[in-house]
């Protein structure tokens, strides 16, 4: 079995093309008091239309949502190596990720404001893209206000890497800039 991460469906599809090498996230309602961490070093990003909204990401608005597959079946695309993380609870670095990442600065505060600890976490990624999907049944241990899940194992480990090293070292840099 892999550890999976369930991330909306556009932002799987813009660290997919290579747009986007950062996620933040504050939790869903399964982290509990200890709140959300990112857990595990490597694993498989699982898009989800859960929550979501073209509204809440720098999108046109007439970006379309993908549909479901007509089978009911997932299907898994992207692996995913954690480089290194960092809570952020500094508002104004957050608002300077902006150029980093999708969301909306009001889906961002939002998250970054939601309890008593303000700010987020943040893990800088290198995403590949497998060769064959991870292709597999619905079920209900897949759904819920959680981060992680466990998925069925890719059938081949054989993957390519979104970014070339040199536009990802670039991108490590500005975004260390920005953090300090």
């Amino acid at each position: 079995m892999s550890f999976g991460f369930k991330e909306w469906t556009l932002i799987c599809d813009a660290l997919g093309r290579g747009e986007q090498s950062i996620i933040m996230r504050k939790g869903g309602i399964a982290e509990g008091r200890a709140g959300f961490r990112f857990e595990h070093p490597e694993f498989l990003l699982f898009p989800t239309l859960f929550h979501e909204q073209v509204a809440k990401l720098r999108l046109p608005s007439a970006t379309p949502l993908p549909a479901p597959r007509a089978d009911g079946q997932h299907e898994v695309w992207l692996r995913v190596q954690v480089e290194w993380t960092a809570e952020v609870t500094d508002w104004e670095k957050v608002r300077a990720l902006a150029p980093f990442h999708l969301w909306q600065e009001a889906e961002i505060e939002k998250r970054f404001r939601q309890d008593e600890n303000p700010g987020v976490s943040l893990a800088f990624v290198r995403v590949a893209r497998l060769a064959e999907p991870c292709v597999f049944p619905d079920s209900p241990r897949y759904g819920g206000c959680r981060s992680w899940i466990t998925l069925p194992d890719p059938a081949g480990r054989n993957a390519t890497e979104v970014i070339d090293d040199a536009t990802h070292g670039a991108r490590e840099r500005e975004l260390r800039a920005v953090l300090g």
